[in-house]
């Protein structure tokens, strides 16, 4: 009767070491949580978001929930200030959001909107003096897709290949 005695003492103690191990263990995780929030300021709690971005074209901003297509998008290097293509992104934003974005980015940039259709799939066409750019919104069933064109414009007839 000793050693079953001597036994369930054995299971007892075991059991309930093994339960002040898992408090204690849980305990710590929560403190170190708690500690880790409070080190982290008060304004990067509030804004997440990531900032936007200016991918190949120097001059479009993008939104950074967008990401770039590398299979569908071209991008022609010329001089130092000379990129002309198209690059293609998608992601999940709505496209009220993106028109949005796009109209007062691109105005930012020294964009003129010259025009703009929207229907199931949004065109909206911006020039500059030398440069012309449409941005294609596409919204898809679980992403939304944005082709954004950037050529140089053509000047006169006078000016071009037929001179």
């Amino acid at each position: 009767m000793t050693d079953l005695r001597r036994f369930g003492m054995f299971v007892c103690i075991s059991v309930l070491l093994l339960v002040c191990t898992i408090f204690l263990g849980c305990a710590r995780l929560k403190t170190s949580t708690k500690g880790a929030e409070r080190a982290e300021p008060a304004a990067s709690r509030q804004d997440k978001t990531p900032a936007p971005l200016y991918y190949d074209f120097e001059d479009v901003l993008v939104p950074s929930e967008l990401k770039v297509d590398k299979k569908r998008s071209f991008i022609f290097y010329h001089a130092p200030d000379f990129t002309a293509g198209v690059l293609v992104l998608r992601g999940r934003v709505e496209v009220k959001s993106l028109i949005r974005f796009f109209e007062n980015n691109m105005a930012k940039d020294n964009w003129r909107l010259a025009s703009s259709l929207k229907s199931p799939c949004t065109i909206m066409f911006f020039n500059k003096p030398n440069r012309g750019c449409i941005i294609n919104i596409t919204e898809r069933q679980l992403k939304t897709e944005v082709e954004i064109w950037v050529a140089p414009t053509m000047g006169s007839v006078e000016e071009g290949l037929l001179k």
